[in-house]
């Protein structure tokens, strides 16, 4: 295998060449596009900092899904931003809350796409947190039956798929049980279970509405220190009966990808998160990059890294790119 017996070179001579030799392949299967969904009519309002991407009232979701079908993207995850907010996140668990009336309008125009639901509170509460404040935190046990709530609301509105975002102790646990007591055993739970206070995030909390009003969330999302942890976390959420693994972000976490696919078999899913969408889209448009295909690229390396599924804000411009 010496110089000059093997020649790697051999192997990239042309594109033909290269495309039957690829180890890594990036599908339109392998997508799911987050969206925002706005009380009220008529609005669709882009995010300043996330060029491309709005909150939009539901009948402007419902255009956007069809869209999203049409590519063949297979899934959606979707994340509210109520009328009004409280202490208690009420929004978030009501039969007739903004996410529950968006679940029931995509499924009744477009019901073979996949709708996923973010399961938090951060984006109901008036404080901006991510569940109840007691004594200037988050009291994790009392969060736990409000997220239950959220979840069992959201699937009987026909949500295929909840993914609890909150990184409350046991919420895995405590979601599934809902759902089973109630008769919802098939409906499947994508755990966020590798979510670091990052600072990638930026962008989201314009789009969803939901940063914090005071302190940060440190106390419940992971210090982007560890390691050890994340493999803690995820484990943990296997023996919760979670179906899906998650690693949030992705692109300055990609080691975590790599360490969660080789130790636990479930479905692994990345998050390009807001900021790494938002700095290859300001970039691009200052001319210092090939936005397109830096973004390939990105999510290219998120599957090599270990992930089977991206929730990317880039899905319907990979989806059009991959149909070339």
């Amino acid at each position: 295998m010496n110089f000059p017996d093997y020649r790697p070179r051999r192997l990239r001579r042309n594109a033909t060449l290269r495309r039957m030799v690829r180890e890594t392949h990036l599908r339109v299967d392998d997508l799911i596009y987050p969206m925002f969904s706005a009380f009220g009519t008529n609005i669709k309002k882009e995010i300043s900092s996330m060029p491309g991407i709005y909150q939009q009232s539901i009948e402007h979701i419902v255009a956007e899904a069809k869209e999203v079908r049409d590519l063949g993207i297979p899934a959606v995850i979707l994340f509210g931003i109520p009328e009004a907010k409280d202490a208690v996140g009420s929004d978030a668990y009501s039969d007739s809350g903004i996410i529950q009336n968006t679940i029931r309008a995509i499924k009744a125009e477009i019901p073979g796409l996949l709708v996923i639901t973010d399961v938090c509170l951060c984006e109901y509460t008036d404080h901006g947190h991510c569940g109840v404040i007691k004594d200037g935190d988050v009291d994790n046990d009392a969060t736990l039956e409000l997220l239950a709530k959220e979840a069992l609301s959201h699937v009987q509105a026909g949500a295929d798929i909840v993914a609890p975002s909150d990184m409350m102790d046991g919420r895995i646990a405590a979601i599934r049980m809902i759902l089973d007591e109630n008769g919802f055993d098939p409906v499947p739970i994508m755990s966020y279970a590798v979510k670091y206070a990052s600072s990638y995030y930026g962008p989201f909390r314009e789009a969803a509405e939901s940063t914090p009003g005071f302190g940060d969330r440190r106390s419940y999302q992971m210090d982007p220190a560890n390691r050890l942890e994340a493999l803690r976390e995820a484990a943990q959420d296997v023996a919760e009966a979670a179906d899906f693994l998650m690693v949030k972000p992705a692109l300055a976490y990609l080691d975590l990808l790599r360490e969660l696919k080789d130790n636990f078999d479930l479905p692994l899913v990345a998050y390009n998160v807001s900021g790494e969408y938002s700095m290859v889209k300001a970039a691009a448009e200052k001319g210092w990059i090939d936005g397109d295909g830096v973004m390939m690229e990105t999510l290219l390396g998120m599957k090599r890294a270990g992930a089977d599924l991206i929730i990317t804000y880039h899905a319907k411009e990979a989806a059009r790119l991959l149909a070339r």
